[in-house]
């Protein structure tokens, strides 16, 4: 369910708040284990890039996630943000 007056943290957050730091990893660890370039972390922890596919499948395995966890993060955010401030009425078959 998509909160109707926030919008739910950003992937990045959640990794920095409930994986990185109760661990003990920095980004550069974490892009090392990886194998992706540190900037792709950095970014994704200060909410300007997305979990795209790809990643999602890398932080499940490294976190023993599912990778639809992240992307399911990154769903909820992008639906919440992109809300549209108008409402459109359903379209009725006429007939």
């Amino acid at each position: 369910m998509i909160p109707s007056h926030r919008v739910p943290a950003h992937p990045g957050e959640i990794l920095d708040e409930e994986y990185l730091g109760p661990m003990h990893i920095t980004q550069v660890e974490l892009a090392a284990h990886l194998g992706i370039p540190v900037q792709r972390i950095n970014e994704i922890v200060n909410g300007k890039r997305r979990i795209s596919p790809q990643t999602a499948w890398l932080l499940s395995q490294a976190f023993g996630t599912s990778p639809e966890f992240w992307i399911n993060l990154q769903t909820a955010h992008d639906l919440a943000a992109s809300r549209p401030s108008q409402t459109v009425r359903r379209i009725r078959r006429a007939g």
